[in-house]
């Protein structure tokens, strides 16, 4: 965005343990502002309201019902300047608002006049059919470290480093992200030993660490699983983690997958997740059913393990063919040249 337009950056000044980018790779002036909360979840940033009456045109906000600077922006363009166009990037419509939230957010996603971008068709269609106007909704997806990624990819070979480390010949599961309660990792332990107790045995691997690590490490050891799990924690080095990921056979991300379905697909690994969308993020739509992954029903253990025997069954014997198809779905469609294609075209 940087090099194709013309443009200054508002962020906000922290956000827990997400680290800061490096604000010198920018060529665009940037200001931060400090983000107050208050009244149960609703925040206020500063900084935002007095951009509104600087020598923008265009202006491209997070769309976050809470944030009532951002009303506040919305609703003085609409009187004050309505000759400038105001954008949100946002998640959009889930499916899950009640009806209180589906009240706020049509008068919040009406406000801009330019249009919103969001993550995904699913929220899309979702808003289509709450009656906003299809052509100011613009499908933007999202994106990881694409560039550096594709370079590692093109090293990327197949090697024994699971056969090595496990001593056997079974077919790799593995996740890739923070150990966290939203993830509901314990039900791919529960699901491997289902598919165990059927006769086909399984090994998975945890690139990651957080708050359930200790608890899953327990888990495994009480299924008798520690033999074919390996917790090998946190990991930032692309191509260390791109060896890993290419080598396994299939994600497993039995809460809502997010960015783990862009890091998988990337390196050629299809990804298994939940089924029910409106508690899933907007990557879940990179996968394709039996193409690039699988849906099990949501919370279902037996399911799950179902679908993890039903994948190596049906697609086993291809994995070069799925590599190739999962890396296509992420070239064409999950990186950054998409999206700025997507902003060139709508920001009129």
């Amino acid at each position: 965005m940087d090099k194709e337009f013309d443009m200054d950056f508002l962020f906000g000044n922290s956000m827990g343990d997400v680290k800061k980018m490096d604000y010198s790779f920018l060529r665009g002036n940037v200001t931060e502002t400090h983000t107050r909360k208050f009244l149960g979840g609703w925040s206020w940033q500063p900084k935002v309201i007095s951009l509104l009456f600087k020598e923008y045109d265009r202006y491209i906000l997070l769309g976050d019902t809470h944030a009532l600077s951002t009303w506040i922006f919305c609703i003085l363009a609409r009187i004050f300047k309505s000759h400038k166009k105001v954008y949100f990037w946002t998640h959009g419509w889930y499916g899950k608002e009640n009806r209180i939230e589906k009240f706020l957010k049509y008068f919040f996603m009406n406000l801009p006049n330019g249009g919103v971008f969001c993550y995904g068709n699913y929220a899309r269609e979702l808003m289509i059919n709450e009656g906003f106007d299809p052509e100011k909704l613009y499908t933007i997806h999202n994106s990881l470290a694409y560039d550096q990624q594709i370079k590692v990819r093109e090293e990327l070979k197949e090697t024994s480093l699971y056969k090595v480390h496990f001593g056997n010949n079974n077919k790799n599961l593995f996740f890739v992200g923070r150990l966290t309660p939203i993830k509901k990792l314990d039900q791919v332990l529960k699901a491997m030993a289902i598919c165990r107790d059927r006769g086909i045995n399984y090994n998975l691997t945890f690139i990651g660490d957080g708050e359930k690590a200790d608890e899953l490490k327990e888990l495994a050891m009480e299924l008798n699983l520690e033999s074919q799990v390996w917790f090998y924690g946190s990991c930032y080095n692309e191509v260390e983690l791109s060896l890993l990921i290419y080598n396994a056979d299939l994600c497993v991300a039995p809460g809502n997958i997010g960015l783990t379905a862009m890091h998988s697909m990337v390196f050629g690994t299809p990804c298994i997740t939940h089924n029910d969308f409106k508690w899933q993020m907007p990557e879940f739509e990179a996968i394709r059913e039996g193409v690039t992954g699988m849906f099990f029903r949501r919370d279902d253990v037996e399911n799950l393990a179902e679908k993890i025997d039903e994948w190596f069954i049906t697609k086993g014997e291809s994995r070069q063919d799925v590599r190739e198809v999962c890396m296509k779905e992420i070239d064409e469609q999950w990186n950054p040249y998409f999206q700025i294609e997507v902003l060139k075209k709508n920001l009129k």
